[in-house]
């Protein structure tokens, strides 16, 4: 009977427990409802307030998104002894070795799919045309801006890596080099020094290229159907960071002046392709002949554009940039969040904005929308030795129309611009609220 009663009392004092252990909880859950209402320690809330989160000790000065101080001990493809940079020797496994220097290299590993190292360059002698190393000055200064507006990397190489592949032929050993040095970087954009920019906003959409290792602006139809030598420019590319480009890389090189069988390549390539005129094999006539005739592995990897400008024409742009000019002035008197003074770093964002509103505008002959890169093939900046058919000033007058082009989108950021684009004329501050034909208060 006792151990009857005691257990009863146990089980009553456990339930009573039970009950204050719920009261407890519920008292404390209001108290939280409550805090998340008030204020009770204003000065602990005033003393969060006013914590700098850009001092040393929430903010390291020295931190960076990616750690270059960083280099561990782990050997990798660099402690190889047998790897060459040089064209002339194979890499073998490429991928599985940059895959592991990314593990090696965490930092560089996040965000790699979108990383892009700029590749441009020009010969190692003075020009010759006496404005030549000016302009090509000016040329270098354009890609320079459009890779910081980008947070791209960029190279400018003015020697020859290979004795026998000069002139145009000798991107490909700069590339291959590249890419070795660049291991974080997927994408290698290369840009004759001839090229300029002409549109700071445009980013080339890599999102859409995941099933493609080679990109270059071209009309399939002139290759297959005309045979055209000059259906593609091989002046501006885009190549992956992979086996692949490596392998491929080889096979563009050897049809090459490197080669033994270079002379014979010059003839296939002119029997080729009817509107060739000069004998000599060319790297822009050896990718048309791949992509024609080259195997599978490569023709199903490369991808030809027409969307945008990856390469433009010089001579069907530079007359429309007054027109294209009063377009956008028109799109930004219409947005005012447009004209809104910013940071040159968060540019980007800014370009988003007006996308949808440009997109209609056409990157192509007739159209009003800015052209992502002008190309002056044929000018010849640094030689002065222009094609024939350009007559006079033409290709000086229209260098100096686009590069003026360009500058004033980069410029405005600085509070400045061109007066006139025809000519390298003074810059004068840009008004407020730019180009509002009212200054009126940002919403």
């Amino acid at each position: 009977m006792a151990h009857t009663v005691f257990r009863a009392k146990q089980q009553s004092s456990s339930s009573r427990d039970k009950s204050l252990f719920l009261a407890a909880i519920v008292a404390l859950l209001l108290v939280c409802a409550i805090w998340s209402f008030t204020d009770p320690f204003p000065n602990f809330s005033n003393f969060l307030s006013k914590q700098n989160v850009t001092s040393p000790e929430y903010c390291p000065p020295d931190r960076e998104a990616v750690d270059r101080r960083y280099d561990p001990p782990e050997k990798t493809f660099y402690d190889d002894p047998e790897l060459s940079y040089t064209i002339n020797k194979p890499i073998k496994n490429w991928d599985e070795k940059r895959i592991q220097w990314l593990k090696l290299h965490p930092s560089f590993a996040a965000g790699r799919a979108n990383r892009v190292l700029l590749l441009t360059g020009s010969q190692p002698t003075p020009c010759k045309y006496p404005k030549g190393d000016h302009l090509l000055l000016r040329f270098f200064k354009n890609k320079v801006d459009y890779c910081r507006i980008h947070s791209y990397d960029i190279f400018y190489g003015n020697t020859f890596l290979h004795p026998k592949m000069r002139s145009y032929w000798a991107k490909i050993p700069l590339v291959r080099a590249a890419m070795l040095a660049h291991p974080e970087s997927e994408w290698i954009l290369w840009v004759d020094s001839d090229a300029i920019f002409t549109d700071m906003d445009f980013k080339i959409p890599l999102h859409k290229y995941k099933d493609y290792n080679f990109i270059v602006h071209g009309w399939p139809d002139l290759i297959f159907k005309k045979k055209s030598w000059v259906a593609i420019n091989a002046g501006i590319f885009l190549i992956r960071n992979c086996q692949w480009s490596m392998d491929f890389l080889d096979v563009w090189a050897n049809m090459g002046p490197k080669s033994p069988e270079y002379k014979q390549w010059g003839k296939i390539l002119r029997s080729t392709f009817k509107d060739k005129i000069f004998p000599e094999s060319d790297d822009q006539s050896a990718l048309s002949y791949i992509i024609m005739k080259g195997e599978e592995k490569w023709r199903s990897k490369i991808h030809a554009i027409t969307d945008y400008s990856l390469h433009g024409y010089w001579l069907g742009i530079v007359d429309r940039f007054d027109n294209i000019t009063g377009n956008y002035v028109k799109i930004d008197r219409d947005v005012p969040k447009l004209r809104r003074r910013h940071a040159e770093a968060v540019s980007e964002s800014y370009a988003a904005a007006r996308e949808p509103l440009v997109a209609e505008g056409g990157d192509w002959k007739g159209g009003w929308r800015r052209p992502f890169i002008t190309h002056f093939t044929g000018c010849q900046p640094c030689s002065g030795d222009h094609a024939a058919e350009y007559v006079g000033d033409k290709c000086w007058v229209g260098m100096e129309r686009a590069l003026n082009f360009a500058d004033n989108q980069v410029l405005r950021n600085f509070g400045f611009m061109h007066n006139d684009i025809k000519s390298n004329s003074p810059v004068s501050p840009v008004n407020f609220d730019f180009p509002a034909e009212e200054v009126e208060e940002f919403v």
